[in-house]
């Protein structure tokens, strides 16, 4: 049990529109105002497409958002009222044949009214609608030459609990808006993606008699064994050319880091204390590893070069870190800022450097667990619990800027992005 309490919580998730918590604002910001112009769906539909383009539109923190919802005919003239602004994004969902759903967005410079930008997009499956939302945002930000958010369309991964001893593999759009359920049956947990481009993943199914690794194409739904162990068996990281995974095992009822070859199928051990070690990522050019383990007698963040058994400490305060990601030389992590034997403590998340002595506060208050990078390391995705609620949340790093995405009803025993 000591190893699960090192990996495993229980988690209640449920997306909703997005809430802004801002740690620090530019006021430099173009400001934007939103027009539906739609023809499908009634008020309550309608309501959950502003509210995605909205939340897209500030998480993207590159404007300043009106969140006044407005509706208008989608060829009318601009209302002189609205001609304060920088912008203002009018917008249009309609009904294709069958399941088909279309989006027509169009974009004005204020206070000339000037159209500056128009483009339609269309998915065949009208449950996927976030997808248009999230490429059409995406695609204006690139017109406006800011910096990237390409990050929004990729998915969110994550195993989620149906009942005792079963859950679900669970892909979803960053919002959780969109979800799809891939693996059911049995307890399938700590889903991880198996490469870039996020055609398949691995996860560890719980059998009878030992866990096993399996690989699962999302797009074909086709699976196969990688390997399995004794005890317990989790991929946590995988090289940036899918090549190469760590794996936690513990074949011997002792878990250690592992490297495993997806080509040759050996493994290569690379931690050896007579404790816990788990959760490994690739630093530093995937040259070395940065793990939790309780060395110290307590969690904390270690890492390692790869062939070495020389161990070196990274974190120097807290008594109790317990997860950790990694991307390029910059390791986020939860730690315990108190104590309390008979309440909720706090956790917060910290940003730090392998190559410096560089460390950054990244949450104040609450308990903020399971960070993970974006694949682009810009931006860090975790689990935040507060008076009594949870949320998701997604920092955005270069900005400064937090958002939480308020959570309930649902278990997540593990998230990846």
């Amino acid at each position: 049990m000591r190893i699960f309490l090192f990996m495993v919580i229980g988690l209640c998730l449920f997306a909703s529109d997005a809430t802004l918590e801002i740690v620090k604002s530019a006021d430099n910001r173009p400001g934007i105002a939103l027009q539906d112009a739609s023809t499908f769906g009634n008020d309550l539909v309608k309501q959950k497409f502003f509210k995605l383009i909205v939340g897209d539109l500030k998480v993207s923190a590159h404007f300043k958002v009106d969140s006044t919802y407005r509706y208008s005919e989608y060829e009318s003239i601009v209302d002189p009222m609205l001609k304060s602004g920088d912008y203002l994004i009018r917008y249009r969902f309609r009904e294709g044949s069958s399941q088909a759903l279309f989006m027509d967005m169009r974009a004005y410079a204020l206070p000339a009214a000037d159209i500056i930008y128009e483009r339609s997009y269309r998915v065949t499956n009208r449950a996927r609608y976030p997808f248009l939302v999230h490429q059409a945002i995406i695609d204006f930000n690139d017109f406006l030459k800011m910096p990237s958010v390409a990050w929004m369309k990729r998915y969110v991964i994550f195993s989620e609990y149906t009942k005792p001893k079963h859950s679900d593999i669970v892909v979803a759009d960053y919002t959780l808006t969109y979800r799809k359920t891939l693996v059911s049956g049995g307890l399938n947990i700590f889903p991880k993606w198996a490469d870039r481009q996020q055609r398949g993943i691995y996860y560890t199914k719980i059998g009878r008699l030992r866990p096993i690794l399996y690989y699962y194409n999302i797009y074909t739904g086709k699976q196969h064994k990688v390997a399995s162990s004794d005890g317990m068996l989790v991929c946590s990281d995988v090289s940036r050319d899918g090549k190469r995974l760590l794996l936690t095992m513990a074949p011997n009822g002792q878990p250690d880091v592992y490297q495993y070859d997806t080509t040759s199928g050996l493994k290569q051990r690379l931690t050896f204390y007579p404790g816990i070690d788990v959760s490994a990522n690739y630093i530093d050019g995937e040259k070395r590893i940065v793990f939790v383990s309780d060395r110290l007698g307590y969690p904390n963040i270690f890492a390692s070069k790869i062939g070495s058994r020389a161990v070196e400490q990274i974190v120097f305060h807290g008594k109790n870190n317990n997860a950790c990601s990694a991307h390029g030389k910059y390791i986020v992590y939860s730690s315990r800022e108190s104590d309390n034997a008979f309440s909720s403590n706090t956790f917060n998340l910290y940003l730090i450097s392998t190559q410096t002595d560089y460390i950054r506060r990244l949450t104040a208050s609450g308990v903020n667990q399971f960070p993970k990078f974006s694949d682009d390391g810009e931006s860090v995705i975790y689990i935040k619990h507060y008076a009594s609620q949870s949320a998701l949340g997604i920092i955005r790093l270069d900005y400064n800027e937090g958002f939480l995405f308020p959570l309930k009803g649902r278990r997540i025993q593990s998230i990846d992005w």
